[in-house]
């Protein structure tokens, strides 16, 4: 993440919320109970089914993408960015209700304002896919996730028939290279760039960029601007030309202790020299990146994020308005976010206005597991936002 790197502000402590408990209801103390019991047991039922739905299909996925992650490893290098558009394909009727796997044990209350839907309630039935400038979105996750963190997105905009790729950049994901190697952002971004590269000319994407995706996204909308319908910020670094994600997080008035404490530095070339890299200290996780996130992603989270390479957070960016700036931009934030305060983001957005801002409400800084639908809805009105 590329507020990873404010290690070098003062400590300033964030206030993090106490989680929610669920009330249980209890059918013999008010009036007509029975009737208002058997309502409740139809409404928790309804809402297992779904649940056990969601965790069936993540289970497919999760299966999926290891097989096609053995069969990646048999090739010569093994560093081939992976595409999740293709492992998050659900045949119809998957799985069997007979074997429906426990339902998780987190004791977060779901929000009132995210529902636990299915993908095909929450797509708009008047979308026309054909009127859209382009219907491909490309996903880039923030430094130390992967591809793997977009599983919900991308089940979403699939079942609305849209196209979609998630790549896992340099050192990330599932990718082969080792993080402490990464010497640039060019380097850090190849998988993103060179996928836009081989796009055929008049092809166009809406790129999507997380945390630190934000930098990665910028540096390739200067690279292909006409490859490049929109740019979506979530929750992420969007820069001005000559900044370094580190100079804009070193602007911060104060860093966390939180922050600082989950800071891990790594120098793999010996201590007289920089860090190569950053771990994130797991025990701080909820707390830091996922607030108000579903325990069981937290758990997927804690064994599938990577060190975040350190040098491409140092790298100061160029941004023409001949390129990168026609790119019609648009930010969506996250008001929960320990990791990216809602005052930094704001502070971006007052450095370099894009077209219109979201506000996502009660998202933390992973927005892809606390409000899933919700962010759906927003890339998904985004890209029918018609050109002025």
């Amino acid at each position: 993440m590329g507020n990873l790197c404010t290690c070098f502000s003062p400590k300033t402590p964030v206030k993090t919320k106490k989680p929610t408990k669920r009330l249980q209801g209890n059918p013999q103390t008010a009036p007509n109970s029975s009737n208002r019991w058997t309502r409740i047991r139809s409404t928790r039922k309804e809402f297992k089914d779904n649940h056990d739905e969601l965790i069936r299909e993540q289970a497919l996925a999760a299966a999926i993408m290891f097989r096609q992650h053995q069969q990646q490893n048999g090739s010569a290098s093994g560093s081939f960015p992976f595409d999740r558009s293709v492992s998050l394909r659900y045949p119809n009727g998957s799985g069997s209700k007979k074997t429906q796997l426990p339902r998780s044990s987190s004791s977060r209350a779901r929000s009132l304002t995210d529902p636990l839907l299915q993908p095909h309630q929450l797509v708009n039935q008047d979308i026309k896919l054909d009127d859209l400038e382009t219907n491909h979105f490309v996903l880039v996750h923030g430094g130390g996730f992967g591809a793997w963190c977009w599983y919900k997105t991308i089940a979403l905009l699939e079942e609305g028939g849209f196209k979609v790729t998630a790549v896992d950049l340099t050192g990330s994901g599932i990718h082969s290279s080792d993080t402490n190697g990464i010497t640039s952002l060019s380097q850090y971004v190849k998988p993103l760039t060179d996928f836009l590269d081989k796009l055929a000319d008049g092809d166009k994407t809406i790129l999507v960029g997380h945390d630190f995706g934000g930098a990665c996204i910028s540096y390739a909308m200067e690279l292909f601007p006409h490859k490049v319908s929109k740019a979506i910020f979530v929750a992420a670094a969007m820069l001005t030309n000559g900044q370094s994600t580190l100079d804009m997080f070193s602007q911060k008035a104060g860093s966390s202790d939180l922050m600082q404490q989950a800071q891990l530095f790594v120098y793999a070339n010996g201590n007289n020299h920089p860090p190569t890299a950053i771990n994130l200290d797991k025990s701080l996780f909820r707390d830091l990146l996922f607030n108000q996130s579903p325990g069981k992603d937290v758990a997927l989270a804690s064994v599938s994020i990577r060190p975040i390479p350190f040098a491409p957070v140092l790298e100061k960016l160029t941004l023409s308005e001949l390129k990168y700036g026609t790119v019609r931009r648009f930010y969506i934030q996250t008001p929960e976010d320990n990791a990216i305060p809602i005052t930094l983001q704001e502070s971006m957005i007052n450095s370099s206005p894009p077209e219109k801002v979201f506000l996502l409400k009660g998202a933390d800084h992973s927005p892809f597991f606390s409000k899933p639908q919700a962010l759906h809805k927003l890339l998904v009105e985004i890209s029918k936002i018609p050109s002025t």
